[in-house]
């Protein structure tokens, strides 16, 4: 997929794509100002998002999530109609080009009404909420959810695992009584499936957790409806594949496109590094062919994760990659490098819908194998973030929303 310097290869197909809608069924869209800054990068290419609950503090009961719903809601509304009203208001000034490399870097040439229309698609977006797993967390917490239609899982979070899981689980056997009850409402469990423990070196924590964890949990309740987060190794690809029952994993595009050399090309490179860390180029290999098989047990979630640069650029640096802004584009890349253009529309539009027992969406988004160069850095409050892959050129192109 990259050259020895972890640069991505030129498109390799000559025609553009025609997609259903994608979703994204793994996101982190934080709060506050940090929202308003991120919610429109999905909004733009994303129909739907399973949104993860690891606030501070997390996201535990259906109250909590109906009010971080409603602010994800205002937030998209806000922006969107700060940046209709600025296109509106400065059509032939420079501040057109501003409004261009925020939202709309992927078309440089992007017209007034193309953006303005992309805007009003885009205020169509739905946040799918989920609730924080916890050592408290009751079997009632769990009718609520499912009684309340917005609520669509609950996430797994070992204590201590990644960003914001200080709240997690600290023994997932003390909450069987929680998981019969999903599994009997249809609830899925979504797992960060690594292990905490300080004794297993970080590359091998989630084999390890499969042999520890996710077997156990599968025999146990054999029909609750398992999502593998973010897997990172040929182990889980396996696992996934091979598992019996109601079972799916999502795969974000750092995983497939790179292995964990490049955190270290060059130099450390905290853009690149998250949790689960990137492994070596056989589990790159195996996530990519599990991606692309056409196996309904694998879908889109891309785990964008932003952190302000100086909170990555740092001693501690934050785990997380922020790809929301071109992940379409980062995901078309991979599938193109191993001739597989046929399944993206599988893996980002219809498996996940189906997992979640979700009609597909009706809308279409077109992709073009043109390079196109990542912002450097793009606005985060008072701040900025800089996205994986910051300044490098992209073979393909997200080209928006059309109508088919």
């Amino acid at each position: 997929m990259n050259d020895e310097q972890g640069t991505l290869s030129k498109a390799k197909a000559a025609q553009a794509l025609v997609c259903g809608l994608p979703d994204d069924w793994h996101l982190h869209l934080r709060d506050g100002d940090a929202l308003k800054s991120v919610v429109l990068a999905t909004a733009l290419q994303f129909g739907r998002a399973i949104v993860m609950p690891n606030l501070k503090p997390p996201v535990t009961n259906v109250s909590q999530a109906l009010a971080y719903r409603q602010r994800i809601l205002d937030a998209l509304k806000l922006v969107i109609d700060e940046t209709v009203r600025n296109i509106d208001r400065y059509k032939t000034s420079d501040i057109l080009a501003t409004i261009r490399m925020q939202h709309f870097f992927n078309r440089p040439d992007a017209s007034a009404d193309w953006m303005l229309e992309q805007l009003l698609q885009a205020a169509h977006f739905e946040p799918l909420m989920t609730l924080y797993l916890t050592d408290h967390t009751a079997p009632s917490d769990i009718d609520e959810a499912v009684d309340s239609g917005f609520v669509r899982a609950v996430k797994l979070y070992p204590a201590g695992a990644t960003t914001h899981s200080d709240a997690g689980v600290t023994s997932i056997h003390q909450l069987h009584h929680v998981l019969a009850r999903m599994e009997m409402r249809g609830l899925p469990l979504l797992v960060h499936g690594e292990v905490t423990d300080r004794d297993v070196d970080v590359f091998d924590r989630e084999a390890v957790f499969i042999d520890r964890v996710m077997i156990d949990l599968r025999r146990k309740f054999p029909g609750l409806k398992l999502v593998f987060e973010h897997i990172t190794t040929e182990e889980a690809a396996h696992f996934v594949r091979d598992a019996e029952g109601p079972i799916a994993a999502t795969i974000t595009p750092q995983h497939l496109l790179y292995n964990r050399n490049a955190i270290f090309n060059g130099g450390l490179r905290p853009h690149w590094y998250c949790l689960p860390v990137l492994k070596k180029e056989r589990h790159r290999r195996a996530l990519m062919q599990a991606a692309s098989s056409g196996s309904a047990r694998f879908f889109l979630g891309t785990d964008s994760a932003p952190h302000p640069a100086h909170l990555k650029e740092h001693a501690a640096a934050c785990a997380g990659c922020y790809s929301a802004p071109h992940a379409l584009a980062l995901y078309a890349s991979a599938f193109d490098a191993v001739d597989a253009l046929e399944h993206l529309p599988g893996f980002a539009w219809a498996h996940g819908a189906a997992f979640y027992g979700l009609s597909a969406n009706t809308r279409s988004i077109r992709l073009v194998p043109e390079a196109c160069q990542t912002p450097q850095r793009l606005g985060f409050g008072e701040r900025h973030i800089v996205p994986l892959a910051g300044g490098e050129f992209v073979p393909w192109r997200f080209d928006g929303f059309v109508d088919c």
